[in-house]
């Protein structure tokens, strides 16, 4: 039985879609990735992310951004898989490319990034990271 990552097909996603430079693309809706790319957009990493009702769960449409013809997203990694948990206290939250980057958490002040996380001074399940 295969067990299904719905974070990682969304990074895997986005990262073949910039690959071939497309403007959007399409994922299927969920409250976690909209939080995740929530801070993708608010870091700098994406245009605009919208939610597309259907009939169904939804899809959200992800505009990615390009910088003199180069992808603004050099990196994306899941770091926490369903088969391995990657739990993190607070004085010890990862710094993605010495700050450059931007890890995702989830913790119990909901999806944060790592600045607000050691703001808040709380650890919790490191989720992704991009850069």
């Amino acid at each position: 039985m295969a067990v299904s990552d719905p974070i990682s097909n969304m990074l895997t996603t986005i990262k073949n879609a910039l690959k071939v430079r497309k403007e959007t693309v399409d994922v299927p809706a969920s409250v976690l990735k909209e939080k995740i790319l929530g801070i993708f957009k608010k870091d700098g990493y994406i245009e605009d992310v919208r939610l597309l009702k259907d009939n169904k769960q939804g899809v959200l449409k992800v505009y990615l951004k390009y910088e003199n013809k180069k992808p603004a997203i050099t990196g994306l990694k899941r770091v926490s898989k369903p088969g391995l948990r990657t739990y993190v206290p607070n004085d010890a939250i990862p710094k993605v490319l010495n700050g450059l980057g931007t890890a995702v958490l989830s913790t119990s002040k909901g999806i944060v990034d790592d600045k607000e996380a050691r703001q808040l001074k709380i650890g919790g399940e490191v989720l992704c990271y991009i850069w």
